[in-house]
């Protein structure tokens, strides 16, 4: 995996509680987007599973149904989160993988979210829309960049 999308965006708070509203409350920030869907029903309500190391991230969605994007790979608060990220449409061996950093800045956290994997995805495949690979992660980009400023900004948030 070596094309990534890599975004950030300084939070106004530690890192710990960055890191805590990332992972306890992404099913309250998290907002589907219609051409990053995770399925076809939406992206259902978000949530690590158990929370913390060997966990996983999971959705659930309204009729009860449920199931995994991807196992957490690191999970060190208030530092670093890492998992994978699979959609039900990719085959066995197709993965990307999320990488989320939490660095002081003064007062502030600068969020980095590092999407890589992409590349090992077709064009053609339904999660590309056809798009050539820059374009895609443009896109891409400017979703993960919505979901932080989501993140930021709802109340309860960092800093509110």
């Amino acid at each position: 995996m070596t094309a990534a999308v890599i975004v950030a965006l300084r939070v106004a708070a530690t890192p710990a509680r960055a890191f805590e509203v990332f992972t306890r409350d992404i099913g309250r920030w998290w907002q589907s987007h219609a051409l990053f869907e995770l399925s076809r029903r939406g992206d259902g309500a978000l949530r690590f599973d158990p929370a913390g190391p060997g966990g996983r991230l999971v959705t659930r969605f309204a009729d009860g149904d449920e199931w995994e994007i991807g196992a957490v790979r690191h999970w060190e608060p208030g530092e670093r989160l890492a998992f994978a990220w699979r959609l039900p449409s990719f085959a066995p061996e197709q993965t990307t993988e999320v990488e989320v950093r939490f660095e002081a800045v003064g007062a502030e956290t600068r969020v980095t979210v590092e999407h890589r994997g992409w590349d090992g995805i077709p064009q053609g495949h339904v999660a590309r829309h056809g798009f050539e690979l820059m374009l895609f992660q443009r896109r891409l980009g400017e979703h993960w960049r919505r979901q932080l400023a989501a993140m930021r900004d709802r109340p309860g948030a960092p800093g509110q």
